[in-house]
């Protein structure tokens, strides 16, 4: 009888073993980074159903997912094998993506922490040793600002903590960083001085104008909305037409409800 061999033997072969969980077990007993091997308690590994690998990478690579118990909660393991003889340059950004991707499916079934994921690349290619970066940072063509950038806090705009006259002085965004710091807290008439300053700066265009006043009425409050609007016009000319429109509008509209 002839034998029949699979379309794929690589893949095969791969989670014939690597889904076998103490097969999993001796695996990673050899080959965790001894730092987080006390970490991972290998008793507690679990075979995940998910494959985070695209449909059309499933050809070149395999994957498997254990969850286990880490010193700080669940975690998971995430083991890729490359199946293709030629290494892929891009492969430490693959496994972040990857990685990234289990994390959110543990916080999308419920759990409130990032979990840890470790993944490891299970390389037999034609090239010898693996010639590729393994920290993705090092994809970068400036891989020192990527590092500083990367593995550091996010840069942050917090306008909540801002003082005004530093909002002031940053041009075109100054009069929407402005109304979006307070819109939620103030009344818009006790702005009305340094909306006044900014408008008369003349950075803002007529579109940009014209979509701020509307965003100051239907997000923030004030008593008078139409007197507001007219305050405004009165001390910018270049804007007066305008703003004017929208006063009058306001005014018939308060005419009508009233």
């Amino acid at each position: 009888m002839k034998t029949k061999f699979p379309a794929t033997p690589h893949d095969a072969i791969f989670k014939t073993f690597l889904r076998h969980g103490e097969t999993a077990r001796d695996f990673l007993e050899a080959h965790l980074p001894p730092f987080l091997r006390p970490h991972c308690n290998l008793d507690t590994l679990k075979l995940e159903p998910e494959s985070f690998l695209d449909e059309k990478l499933r050809s070149r690579y395999s994957d498997v997912l254990y969850s286990l118990q880490t010193g700080n909660g669940a975690g998971y393991i995430y083991i890729i094998i490359e199946h293709q003889s030629s290494p892929d340059d891009h492969m430490a950004f693959r496994l972040m993506r990857y990685a990234i991707a289990a994390m959110q499916r543990h916080l999308d079934i419920g759990h409130k922490t990032i979990p840890l994921v470790i993944p490891i690349l299970f390389y037999h290619g034609k090239v010898s040793p693996w010639p590729w970066a393994r920290n993705w940072q090092q994809l970068f063509a400036e891989p020192a600002l990527a590092k500083a950038l990367y593995s550091d806090d996010f840069p942050l705009v917090d306008l909540t903590v801002m003082p005004d006259n530093q909002i002031a002085r940053h041009r075109r965004m100054a009069m929407l960083e402005l109304l979006q710091k307070h819109i939620r807290h103030r009344d818009l008439a006790e702005l009305q001085v340094p909306l006044i300053a900014l408008m008369t700066q003349g950075y803002l265009t007529e579109a940009q104008l014209n979509t701020l006043l509307r965003y100051m009425l239907q997000a923030g409050t004030t008593e008078h909305p139409g007197a507001l609007i007219r305050t405004l016009a009165a001390q910018s000319p270049r804007h007066k037409e305008l703003m004017m429109t929208i006063a009058e509008w306001l005014e018939e509209k308060g005419r009508k409800q009233g």
